[in-house]
């Protein structure tokens, strides 16, 4: 039916390639929202390799539970008191 989005296909055969490398189809990548030069973590469970997006440490800071609090003048004086102990 025109106008529609055929829905991705979710499983695919691949081949091992040269160097033994594996690459993934860009569908797949596209479905994930990955790029080139994203982060990723490799790793295997059982007899499947698992490929999972790694977390944006910015995003993970800012809507992570907060369970300190620091003023700036605290932070300040922390900073020069670490300063100091190293000699700089």
């Amino acid at each position: 039916m025109s106008g529609e989005k055929t829905l991705l296909r979710r499983e695919k055969r691949l081949h091992i390639g040269k160097k033994r490398a594996l690459y993934l189809p860009r569908e797949f990548l596209e479905l994930l929202g990955l790029s080139e030069g994203d982060p990723v973590y490799v790793k295997i469970e059982d007899d499947r390799i698992v490929i999972t997006r790694a977390p944006d440490p910015f995003l993970l800071a800012v809507k992570r539970e907060k369970w300190a609090h620091t003023s700036v003048d605290e932070f300040e004086e922390e900073s020069e008191r670490e300063q100091k102990k190293w000699g700089w």
